[in-house]
């Protein structure tokens, strides 16, 4: 068992149930399994397989197995149960939960010592439609397969797709999207519909910079300060921020990433532990995309918060199970992030906002990240520098 400071064991077997098995729940099951391979851990999640959920626009050149990593393989690895099934993790239901000390699942009573919230953040709510797709297409079909079909039931000569969000997610799969059709000699017009003035705004304005110009080396139309309104049959309704006007483009297929919802996130102070009506509730905690930390550590829904955030608050759980009850606050920053333009181009940047990386010095840093997490997975070894 490996040594954690400040943790002086008192029990050996925990009983911890982690809602969610995502960035950050599998982060903090890792840290369980390295701290404490007694602990019973149950990670309730409603689907079978972990999916890396940030590799989703790469399945355009790969398949979505690759990306996917079953519950199953990880009860064996790390010692741990999962429950297929969606808990709401509520305000009324956390303080339920904490009142109670066990859940209900099936009729099943599950008593624990601690909860770790790890569901991750809600989505913006759009009104899709037959000819509309959103992160959640992506969970269950490889986007190549979705592309092909819609564009095999297509009429049109050269047909036109929209993407809807000029962020990190949205930039990513217009790029493999326009590498995908021109790999298939697809004649195919694309379009980028954005709210702000420029892409990737809440990054460096150099990456933004960078990007456009990739952009127009593609051909890809950007309309900026430009909202969607919806997706009609062949066409998008949009409005003009700037002029304040309605106007309609042609798309046959309109791929929506918004981002997700930051209102409905859960309070916790800077060890992890959930804040309700300012109660601190000493047995719950919460990370991932679904917490605000009130610290000094980022507060950005990445994967790399994510992870930071499941580590951490595994580690105060044990903290606070164990003699000292000496906790750790949330401290970490944003290290640096890398944005795909594609398989064979990348931008973003490294401890420092203004330290900038392009292509390949940028497609590295990102394998080098990507490898962490697959050894954290493989081997549960925490070697992150981002």
């Amino acid at each position: 068992m490996s040594f954690l400071p400040f943790y002086i064991p008192q029990r050996k077997n925990l009983n911890i149930i982690i809602v969610g098995g995502g960035y950050a729940g599998v982060s903090a099951l890792t840290t369980f399994s390295r701290y404490m391979p007694d602990a019973n851990v149950t990670i309730v999640d409603p689907r079978t397989h972990h999916i890396k959920i940030t590799h989703l626009h790469e399945t355009f050149r790969y398949p979505l197995q690759d990306f996917m990593v079953p519950f199953s393989y990880l009860e064996k690895k790390f010692g741990c149960r999962h429950i297929c099934t969606e808990l709401f993790a509520t305000e009324n239901n956390i303080k339920k939960w904490n009142s109670d000390k066990f859940i209900t699942i099936d009729e099943e009573k599950i008593n624990f010592d601690y909860i770790l919230i790890a569901s991750g953040a809600s989505k913006e709510k759009i009104k899709k439609r037959n000819n509309s797709l959103d992160l959640n297409s992506f969970l269950t079909t490889p986007g190549s397969e979705l592309l092909n079909n819609i564009l095999k039931e297509n009429n049109k000569i050269e047909p036109t797709i929209s993407v809807v969000g000029g962020g990190a997610t949205g930039i990513q799969f217009l790029f493999e999207i326009a590498h995908f059709v021109k790999r298939k000699n697809i004649n195919c017009n694309l379009q980028l519909i954005n709210n702000n003035e420029r892409v990737l705004g809440r990054f460096p304005a150099s990456l933004s910079e960078y990007t456009e110009n990739k952009m127009s080396d593609l051909n890809i139309k950007s309309y900026s300060n430009t909202y969607c309104q919806k997706q009609e049959k062949n066409i998008i309704l949009l409005t003009s921020k700037e002029k304040n006007h309605e106007f309609e483009l042609p798309s046959l297929l309109t791929l929506f990433f918004t981002g997700n919802n930051s209102e409905n996130r859960l309070s916790a102070n800077s060890f992890g532990q959930a804040v309700i009506n300012n109660k601190t509730l000493r047995d719950i905690y919460i990370a991932g995309d679904c917490s605000n930390y009130n610290s000094l550590g980022s507060n950005t829904m990445t994967a790399q918060s994510a992870v930071r955030k499941g580590r951490l608050a595994a580690c105060n759980i044990l903290r606070d199970s164990s003699v000292l009850k000496i906790f750790e606050p949330y401290l970490h920053p944003d290290l640096g992030y890398v944005i795909s333009l594609g398989p064979e181009d990348a931008v973003g940047w490294i401890a420092k906002e203004n330290n900038v990386v392009d292509g390949t010095s940028a497609l590295l840093l990102k394998e080098i990240v990507e490898s962490q997490y697959d050894l954290l997975l493989a081997t549960g070894m925490d070697t992150y520098i981002m």
